[in-house]
């Protein structure tokens, strides 16, 4: 998929985001008024940070869209990496601020009274937000973008939560501290996507070696337009979002002409464009054996 269509998804994505998660923040803070409800009230606030996150979305995608220059050769792709470890340290936050508030509402033998308002508001939540996940992972996996990925896994953090409290509304007649513990373990599920985002695009920003797929097929593909194997070794994979760069060696016969050896390098670099979409550069090894062009 282009990187036009990345971009327009991902607005798209992100402004849906905000609408619904802003509608959703005021029924949810109602219901917990309503109710006397922690876990309601922290939910809204968790719904309300969604709409934070689709702001970070839509101003990292505006970013990393940049075309490179002067002082960023390689272009402003790992802005979306960065944006995605901020959604990261966001859902981190509010789920510290979800365990005070409930061991807070446990010291002081806090119970809630939830009703009708609180059972409906819960369970338009969890419809919207799955639907809103959804979206967003299919998008993002489609068109490879980790911060629409990270913000998937926020909104679904969010209706999973929703379906707990669900849960917990029906139990809160029989168990006092029951919004309490409610709390606690969306809480501990945030932790949780806030570990799995964190661990990936952290991953992806400090740099990993290339992949057994990619390396076979550039292998591949090399000795198809070379003609014969040439070797390829000590390869490097560099990711700035769409942009990618990549440092590689081969072995060519020493008894190559400089013009020779010229040819095939150009014909490789811009194969490996083509089929792969990456920039190449190639270092030369000469070898000993025989020359295969005679």
């Amino acid at each position: 998929m282009s990187r036009y269509s990345k971009k327009k998804w991902s607005y798209i994505e992100g402004w849906l985001s905000i609408i619904i998660n802003t509608l959703l923040f005021a029924l949810k803070y109602w219901a917990g008024v309503v109710s006397g409800s922690i876990a309601i009230i922290a939910d809204a606030w968790h719904t309300l940070s969604d709409s934070l996150t689709s702001i970070i979305v839509l101003l990292g995608v505006k970013i990393s869209n940049r075309p490179a220059d002067e002082k960023h050769p390689f272009g402003y792709g790992r802005a979306e990496l960065i944006a995605a470890i901020i959604i990261g340290v966001i859902l981190g936050t509010v789920a510290l601020n979800f365990i005070i508030e409930s061991v807070h509402k446990f010291q002081n033998r806090e119970s809630a009274g939830f009703g009708t308002v609180a059972i409906v508001v819960t369970i338009v939540s969890i419809l919207l937000k799955e639907g809103v996940a959804q979206f967003a992972l299919r998008i993002g996996k489609k068109v490879n973008s980790k911060i629409l990925i990270a913000d998937g896994w926020h909104h679904r953090s969010d209706a999973i939560s929703s379906v707990i409290i669900l849960a917990g509304i029906f139990l809160n007649k029989y168990f006092w501290w029951m919004d309490a513990a409610l709390g606690i373990a969306v809480a501990l599920m945030l932790f949780y996507a806030t570990y799995e985002i964190l661990k990936d695009t952290i991953e992806s920003l400090l740099g990993t070696d290339i992949d057994e797929q990619t390396l076979n097929q550039l292998k591949e593909l090399c000795n198809n337009v070379a003609g014969f194997d040439i070797l390829v070794h000590h390869v490097h994979l560099h990711t700035y979002g769409d942009h990618k760069e990549m440092t590689y060696h081969i072995v060519l016969p020493a008894r190559m002409t400089l013009e020779e050896a010229h040819i095939v390098v150009e014909a490789l670099e811009q194969e490996i464009k083509d089929e792969m979409g990456i920039m190449a550069t190639t270092h030369l090894d000469p070898s000993t054996l025989p020359d295969p062009y005679g």
